[in-house]
């Protein structure tokens, strides 16, 4: 398309406006081509009527190069004189437009209409001299004309869809291409055509696809790359153009007949096989997509009640057990199976004798050792509750269905289980039941075959137990029985009910077993009772506790009745009988059961008491006859060294210092703490004596502390020749004790007077 400004190099200035009429009409909008056909339209020199702004719309083309400013109009007011300037304001002032000192509007800058269609200016004249503005701004537009730069665009990934066998004229699916040009024009219109497939289909001009055939068939082709062409400028060969590619599926419909792959079909299948059994499967052929097919299967008539078919989720054909077999009665079972199926049209593929739409299958029961078959696959029995006359139950049984017919034996696994079974089937009851406790048992028999590692088989047992009228109505709502101190006589001050363990049980009857004067008992024969007071007068600061017995019959076979107290409380009140506060009552007597208790609690304790008595006597006998040659032999060790005389940690030897200056330690009147020690003469053979005589005394001396313990290293013995033997506080030298007499010991001692200074030169002539 040629420019504007080419075609002024060829014109006047003065004629460029009419020319441009001629050029703009075919790619000019609606709105532009109106304003060129209406007679006000302006010149490119804008005149000023009745001093006021007129102004209209101005135009210039899109994309156009401005190697120099490009003049588009021109500002006139009759206020316009050496000292006044036009002055520009708005959208794009003095940048992409500007004017000069005699009103001449140029644009400076390509524009781009897709980025922005229009511009709104404002024009002022201004006095330079005093910078005073000499008429009201007026405001005008500067629309940007479009041309042809931009071509169709598709959208990504185009595809559709249509069901094989659609009739002609089905709108396959709708393409839509865009153009960024103005859409009032041609630029922006569009054009489609389809550049493959015309055959089968079409496009018109709102890019709808359309099927020209109705024979299209997914199992021959099942998808179509479909290649089409947008271009603007409809009705004109040059233009802009874009070509995509779409792509068709052919949806399936259900248009194909099932047929069975083969004529017969062969299975085995075990006698023991449970009902539901998959026994194999019946394959068909059928061209449509799985979730089309719609197969029908038929069983021969008299086999339809042994076997069932159904269809699998390959739309198979699954033959399935609906009844248990038996290889003793049928070996073999043979019978016919029709396929059909019912499609949404005809095809020549679908009719023909060689369709196999009839298959023969055949099945070989084989036989395997069976366990027992119980007569019924569960039990159910009742037996009353209480004491049993005859613990008989009823009888399970079963066979052997093999040929063999191996002889059947019953036992009950659970040793928990009331029930017992004998060999040939007989149920009976192990103890007493009761209703209360469980109303029902279920447990498994197991029948096995009698013979080495036999089969075994299992019936399930129920058991309900049957109720008798056994127990006693018990009181209830008791708690809610009171009488208040403003109560007047002929005052319903509580409703009590009845509660009985046992199931359909008759109507309750309550009695008053003792008469009272204060209250009294109505039956209200719906298995409740009111307490009435007869009369009033009651206070909680004077009042004693009022207890009434009453009698509760069950009305069941055999009747069964008790006897229930009912305390009485009496409380302050607060209107409508709102409990305050209830007197509370001390208990006045005892029941036998808590006596007992609190006897056998007393017993418990005293026996308790005596054994710990008899414990600590037996400990100290013990203590005297055994423990003496155990503390002997803990305490006497001449093998051990120790630490010396400083060591008074491991033994204390103090005591033995104090022992023979401390009175405490003598023998007094009182009794002593050690056994008193006789000397013995100092003579030969005296030392075996001694010995001797102190064995005896431990021997016969229970309560004395155990001497050999005590009496050599706690106390040696009072008015004792020898003192004590300890080298604390002694020496051989400057000792007032004379150890003469161990000489006259023997010669055993004699090592011990030569540590002490004795001379033993003037005994030993004596011995």
């Amino acid at each position: 398309m040629m420019k504007l400004s080419a075609w002024r190099q060829m014109t006047e200035p003065g004629c460029w406006a009419g020319i441009l009429v001629v050029l703009c009409t075919l790619s000019m909008g609606a709105d532009v081509q109106q304003a060129l056909k209406t007679p006000s339209m302006p010149s490119t020199v804008l005149q000023r009527h009745k001093r006021a702004w007129k102004w209209d719309k101005l135009y210039v083309y899109e994309e156009t190069p401005k190697i120099q400013p490009e003049k588009i109009g021109k500002l006139d007011n009759t206020l316009f004189s050496v000292d006044t300037r036009y002055r520009l304001s708005g959208e794009g002032a003095n940048d992409i437009f500007s004017v000069n000192d005699n009103g001449d509007i140029f644009v400076n800058a390509m524009l781009d209409r897709e980025k922005k269609s229009t511009y709104k200016l404002s024009a002022s004249i201004t006095n330079i001299k005093n910078n005073k503005q000499m008429d009201n701004d007026e405001t005008f537009v500067i629309v940007v004309l479009d041309i042809n730069d931009n071509i169709p665009v598709f959208p990504p990934d185009l595809s559709g869809s249509i069901s094989e066998s659609s009739i002609t004229g089905s709108i396959v699916m709708t393409v839509k291409a865009t153009d960024a040009d103005d859409p009032t024009t041609q630029n922006g219109k569009i054009e489609y055509r389809l550049l493959n497939g015309t055959d089968l289909f079409n496009i018109n001009n709102k890019g709808e696809i359309i099927t020209l055939k109705s024979d299209l068939d997914r199992e021959k082709q099942s998808q179509y790359l479909i290649a089409i062409q947008a271009k603007d400028m409809p009705g004109i060969m040059s233009g802009n153009s874009a070509t995509t590619i779409v792509t068709i599926n052919i949806n399936d419909i259900n248009d194909n007949i099932a047929t069975f792959k083969t004529g017969k079909y062969h299975f085995n299948v075990k006698e023991d096989s449970e009902i539901g059994f998959t026994i194999g499967i019946l394959e068909v052929e059928d061209k449509d997509e799985t979730q089309n097919k719609d197969p029908t299967f038929t069983i021969q008539q008299q086999y339809g009640e042994m076997f069932g078919i159904n269809q699998s989720n390959e739309k198979d054909g699954i033959l399935s057990l609906k009844v248990p077999l038996d290889y003793e009665k049928v070996k073999m079972y043979t019978f016919s199976v029709n396929v059909d199926e019912h499609t949404v049209s005809t095809k020549a593929d679908n009719q023909g004798p060689n369709l196999l739409k009839r298959a023969e299958v055949s099945i070989n029961v084989i036989d395997v050792d069976e366990p027992p078959v119980f007569s019924q696959t569960e039990y159910t029995f009742s037996i009353y509750e209480g004491p049993f006359k005859n613990p008989r139950i009823g009888a399970v049984s079963a066979r052997d269905p093999d040929s063999t017919g191996y002889k059947i034996r019953y036992s009950i696994e659970d040793p928990n289980c009331p029930v017992a079974v004998d060999p040939v089937g007989h149920l009976s009851l192990k103890w007493q039941l009761d209703r209360e406790q469980k109303s029902s048992y279920t447990f498994q028999v197991t029948a096995h075959e009698d013979k080495p590692n036999g089969l075994k088989s299992y019936a399930m047992v129920n058991l309900k137990v049957l109720d008798i009228n056994d127990n006693e109505p018990e009181l209830t709502n008791g708690s809610y029985v009171y009488v208040c101190e403003s109560d007047k006589p002929g005052t319903i001050i509580g409703t009590i009910g009845a509660y009985d363990k046992d199931e359909n049980s008759g109507r309750f009857r309550f009695t008053l077993t003792k008469k009272s004067s204060n209250f009294s008992l109505y039956d209200n024969q719906d298995n409740t009772s009111s307490i009435v007071l007869r009369q009033g007068g009651f206070s909680t600061e004077h009042s004693v506790e009022h207890v009434l017995e009453i009698e509760i019959a069950d009305g069941g076979t055999p009747e069964k009745k008790s006897i229930n107290p009912l305390p009485i409380k009496v409380c302050k009140c607060q209107p409508g009988r709102r409990i305050e506060y209830c007197m509370a009552y001390a208990q006045t007597g005892m029941s036998v059961s808590a006596l007992l208790a609190i006897l056998l609690c007393i017993a418990t304790i005293l026996v308790i008491v005596i054994l710990i008595v008899l414990r600590r006597r037996y400990q100290k006998d013990v203590l005297v006859t055994k423990s003496s040659g155990e503390i002997h032999e803990q305490l006497v060790r001449y093998d051990e060294e120790g630490g010396g005389e400083m060591d008074t940690n491991g033994y204390d030897v103090s005591i033995l210092t104090s022992a023979c200056h401390d009175s405490s330690f003598r023998p007094g009147a009182g009794p002593s703490l050690y056994a008193k020690v006789k000397k013995p003469p100092a003579c030969k053979g005296d030392m075996a004596m001694m010995i001797e005589v102190k064995k005896d005394e431990a021997d016969h001396d229970r309560d004395g502390i155990p001497y050999d313990t005590l009496h050599i290293y706690g106390y040696e013995g009072s008015e004792s020749l020898a003192g004590s033997l300890s080298s604390l506080d002694s020496s051989s030298s400057g000792s007032n004790l004379d150890y003469d007499f161990l000489n006259e010991w023997g010669p055993r001692f004699r090592t011990l007077a030569q540590l002490y200074g004795v001379d033993g030169s003037d005994t030993d002539s004596s011995y």
